[in-house]
């Protein structure tokens, strides 16, 4: 005779303790590793109301058994994808960096990738160069903190001539119209109206703003590297798979596996 407690299936995650609870994840961990936003954008998603757990709505700090319970998006189940995608596209002015199909500019219609992606951080719709998409949300967030101070490098090319005092001003640090003072950059003169600029943060529209403060107006704003992927002569409109090395360098300097 069997006398062995038999222990619910619920309770027995419940004693896992924190191990990733036996297959239980983070919604929104879930979502971003399904391509379908970074962590951030998913937990928009979320409290928008768009996403259910086996027919309810779900909230943020849900988890789910995965596989097990069935995710949707807007109606969709959404699953978990195994093998990364991460392109480098050469964004052309006038399309969003957006994944909202309801902008007949947005990044993802243009490319028309057969698998699910996302952009990773914004390059204005003004501006165009080298735009990472991924569907591995881990590897969105990585670039987009702040705190991780990740190169993005730029091209400029401005209304007037530049002179020394404001490549001196640029690179020290300036105060936007919000109050806010951007972060010591490397910025260097590559032609009487051109510069060359490289940033570790990420504020919105920044480059346009800094030059603004000195009475420039950007012409031109190309960027040509998100920290070791280079544009190089990707041609505009068309995008291309990262390399294995470039693959491996990229996780290596965002500590990832």
């Amino acid at each position: 005779m069997n006398n062995k407690l038999k222990i619910p299936a619920l309770l027995r995650l419940d004693m896992a303790g924190d191990k990733e609870e036996q297959g239980l994840v983070r919604l929104n961990k879930f979502l971003s590793e399904a391509g379908v936003a970074s962590r951030r954008g998913s937990d928009r998603i979320i409290t928008e109301g768009r996403v259910t757990i086996d027919g309810r709505t779900a909230v943020l700090g849900d988890k789910v058994i995965s596989p097990g319970n069935i995710v949707c998006v807007d109606g969709k189940e959404i699953k978990r994808i195994e093998e990364d995608v991460i392109l480098a596209f050469y964004k052309p002015v006038g399309i969003t960096s957006t994944s909202d199909h309801n902008d007949e500019s947005n990044v993802v219609d243009f490319i028309g990738y057969p698998k699910r992606i996302f952009s990773i951080g914004r390059l204005d719709r003004d501006s165009e160069g080298l735009m990472l998409m991924t569907n591995n949300g881990d590897l969105a967030d990585r670039i987009m903190r702040s705190r991780n101070e990740h190169e993005k490098e730029y091209i400029v090319r401005v209304n007037k001539d530049i002179t020394k005092e404001f490549i001196r001003e640029m690179s020290g640090g300036v105060l936007l119209d919000d109050g806010r003072l951007t972060k010591r950059c490397f910025v260097e003169a590559s032609g009487p109206r051109e510069f060359r600029i490289i940033l570790r943060q990420g504020l919105n529209r920044q480059i346009r703003r800094m030059c603004e403060q000195f009475g420039y107006d950007v012409r031109n704003l190309k960027r040509v590297r998100v920290v070791n992927i280079l544009l190089g002569d990707l041609k505009e409109g068309r995008y291309r798979d990262i390399t294995k090395k470039e693959r491996e360098e990229l996780y290596t300097q965002l500590g990832l596996k």
